[in-house]
């Protein structure tokens, strides 16, 4: 089943064992206690360091399923919450009884809520049963047609958005980050394409948002009426009255998730404050015996020397897993014209073109993030969409540069230079770029031990990347002294653009040999593409890796050649079932003459606009001149090769002027044509358009990103989940390792759109 977080106690006096027991019994009973009992404190009050067994949890949260319908003790909960955080942000740097009772409500709360998300038997998610009773006698500071979702989402919201993080604040923070993530797992139940009938209350609670007028004060409160939960129950009180997030709030929130992921706040105690209880299983209603007395804000300098698990915070890993949901979550709602005409139909059943998505202001927020040392607004006075968050581009740069050998990091970066374009441009003018593009070329370089969704995730960074010639240019001027990880041969004092070509060329054919899947081909070819009017000096290796790309594809390509020629031959004399296999391989040969073309635009443009500046790349094409050879009368190569067969005549012809004793050796075959190159004129050469590509984001994201999220969150964060309770994506191993079978499944419905744009040559 789930698991229970397990959260430091609080020090002071000890209470029986017997006692404890009672207040939980008594919590999971059949018993109703009013919202305003004095039961609540005593149980809040809990210093309780109990150890129960799996089992015995177990038969607790079997008993509040049963019970909690009619006594409603876990939105009685949820308001003592809410009222404790309220307390607690009047004086945050106090830790207070409030703050004590806070962290034991959150934390009670956590444990029942993921057992009655996980146990529902159906997607009406009134089972939850967050509501008061009519006749609940309730108090004046809250109002009865007020939700109470909405209530305990803003409050904890407001406590991690406005609280800093210290010793203090640290275990509460803690307690609201893992509730966060329980109260929005409901998202698992769903399927992976979001319809209009999918209510998540709790993080659509969190998405409301409210505008603030700020001459009169008014808070004038917006709310879609598809983010409600109605009931046909009268005598409940449930979600009626929305109450909404401020815009403010929602950038407070994104800026504090980033800080704790760049700061990575961690306690100085031996104990591990997980999601996770004993055994990885639903565990033990226990405590850890040790408080969070003491927190370490860890300075940038401390990665430097650093293992990854050693710089690994728990509350930096939450922080950015709550994020990315966030982030992705998208709230669908039917168009005006087919509200009304809904009756019995369902998610499946109805068309994209019915539906649109409410705005996503966290989103908004992430792509409106600033950098604190310099914002365009305060020169150009641009209006900014959406709340703006001011952060510091150079930690967070120096953060994503150390993580990014966690899928999560790769995201958080991809949603980052592809939404926020200051950050893209922060990124790009770096002296540095080697910080975020080695650890990214090492996850490729290791792709065989990588999920294919973490290399799709890396090869759309590098398209967006290589869209920038000034990136471009850039990498070849930064010189790395060695590549430790490289195994296959050394490479020292070998440029970061030459390294990028090798690693492509290497994804390609470990592509070719395992995957199979074009999108990653048209990835790797189209970044290659960008990256060669500007190449600078590639290196020896590089030079004969692109030229064996060439082979390998030409290999490939005659092969499939050949067998459509045989197939074709066999539904001649013989036309059975055997029709449709020509035209499978037609497909493909069809897709094979696209690679083989882009790669001799590839060196076309290497050729035509950075020839003096790369020997090397002349010297690899004469050394394996006789590969071009069977395609030069090829109707769709030709063109293509005139221009490599006029520089192979120009520095051919150069090599038979030369008089040499003896044997041609390396180096003097370099030395003539680094002596011609000055001489290199062009003439003859014909000017092709530039390949441009582009990378666009299909029209459907949702459908790729929340499921990935969710996965990486089960299978990295600890936090399991009932697997048969799991609709967001298919789910065939135990949840501990569940993303290894989703990795078998990972032909979803991410493709990359790469769109050719065709420019002028220069």
């Amino acid at each position: 089943m789930g698991a229970v977080p397990s959260t430091p106690r609080w020090g002071g006096g000890e209470l029986s064992q017997d006692t404890a027991e009672y207040l939980i019994g008594t919590f999971v009973g059949d018993k109703t206690f009013p919202l305003n009992s004095d039961y609540w404190q005593k149980l809040l009050d809990l210093p309780f360091d109990l150890h129960w067994q799996p089992h015995r949890v177990q038969q607790a949260c079997q008993a509040f399923a049963r019970n909690n319908c009619s006594t409603r003790h876990l939105a009685k909960l949820l308001i003592h919450l809410t009222r404790c955080l309220q307390a607690s942000l009047s004086t945050p740097d106090v830790q207070s009884v409030a703050s004590m009772k806070a962290v034991n409500a959150s934390y009670i709360a956590s444990v029942f809520l993921k057992y009655s998300i996980e146990d529902l038997k159906s997607e009406n998610l009134e089972d939850l049963n967050l509501s008061l009773d009519e006749d609940e006698a309730i108090q004046n500071d809250i109002r009865k047609d007020e939700s109470i979702v909405n209530m305990v989402m803003h409050a904890v919201l407001s406590y991690i958005g406005r609280v800093d993080i210290s010793p203090k604040t640290y275990l509460l923070h803690h307690e609201l980050l893992n509730f966060m993530l329980i109260a929005m797992s409901t998202q698992l139940l769903s399927g992976p394409s979001p319809g209009p009938n999918d209510v998540h209350p709790f993080i659509d609670a969190a998405m409301s948002e409210v505008t603030t007028n700020n001459v009169t004060g008014v808070i004038l409160a917006v709310a879609s009426a598809k983010s409600q939960i109605t009931s046909n129950n009268a005598d409940r009180v449930f979600f009626r009255s929305p109450y909404l997030q401020e815009s403010s709030l929602v950038g407070l929130v994104v800026r504090k998730l980033l800080l704790n992921y760049i700061t990575r706040p961690r306690t100085s105690s031996s104990a591990s404050y997980t999601l996770l209880s004993e055994e990885n299983r639903l565990g033990v209603l226990k405590r850890v015996g040790s408080a969070a007395a003491n927190i370490v804000l860890l300075p940038l300098s401390y990665f430097v020397s650093s293992s990854s698990e050693a710089s690994r915070s728990q509350l930096a890993d939450s922080s950015i897993n709550i994020l990315l949901i966030l982030i992705h979550y998208r709230k669908c709602i039917l168009v005006e014209s087919v509200k009304n005409n809904i009756a019995g139909v369902t998610s499946e059943s109805l068309l994209k073109e019915e539906t649109y998505f409410a705005e996503n202001q966290y989103c908004k927020a992430l792509e409106n993030v600033r950098d604190v040392e310099f914002d365009r607004v305060d020169i150009e006075g641009n209006a900014h969409a959406g709340p703006l968050v001011r952060l510091s581009f150079a930690s967070l740069f120096d953060t994503l540069g150390m993580c990014l050998g966690d899928e999560t990091a790769v995201l958080l970066l991809y949603a980052l230079v592809h939404g926020n374009s200051d950050f893209l441009e922060y990124v790009l003018v770096r002296t540095d770029i080697d910080t975020l593009l080695m650890p990214l070329l090492e996850t490729l370089y290791d792709a065989s031990r990588r999920t294919s969704n973490q290399i799709y995730m890396v090869l759309i960074i590098l398209l967006i990347l290589s869209q920038d010639s000034s990136f471009n240019a850039s990498i070849h001027k930064l010189i790395l002294p060695s590549v430790p990880w490289y195994q296959e041969r050394l490479l020292h004092q070998t440029s970061l653009g030459s390294l990028m070509v090798i690693i492509l060329i290497r994804t390609v054919k470990y592509n070719m040999s395992k995957m199979r899947d074009v999108y990653l081909h048209t990835n790797c070819l189209a970044t290659l593409a960008n990256m060669a009017p500007h190449v600078h000096r590639l290196s020896s290796y590089a030079s004969q890796r692109l030229v064996s790309l060439f082979d390998m594809l030409s290999r490939k390509y005659a092969k499939l050649a050949e067998l459509k020629n045989d197939k074709m031959q066999m539904s001649d004399s013989e036309p059975k079932d055997d029709d449709k296999l020509p035209e499978d391989t037609s497909a493909e040969l069809h897709i094979y003459t696209d690679f083989l073309r882009i790669v001799l635009e590839i060196l076309n443009a290497i050729l035509t606009y950075a020839l003096p500046r790369n020997p090397e790349v002349i010297y690899a094409i004469m050394h394996r001149q006789e590969v071009f050879q069977p395609f030069r009368n090829h109707p769709r190569f030709n063109e293509l090769l005139e221009n490599i067969f006029s520089v192979l005549d120009f520095f051919n012809s150069r090599m038979d002027q030369q008089k040499l004793d003896g044997e041609w050796s390396v180096e003097k075959v370099l030395q003539v044509i680094n002596i011609n190159c000055r001489f290199w004129r062009g003439d003859g050469m014909k000017m092709f358009t530039q390949l441009r590509f582009t990378y666009e984001q299909e029209s459907h994201p949702e459908e790729f990103f929340i499921p990935y999220v969710w996965q990486l969150v089960i299978s990295r964060s600890g936090f399991s989940f009932n697997p048969s309770s799991i609709n967001l994506f298919p789910v065939d191993l135990p949840v501990e390792v569940s993303f290894a079978a989703a990795d078998a499944n990972t032909d979803q419905n991410m493709q990359l759109n790469v769109k050719e744009a065709v420019e002028s040559s220069v």
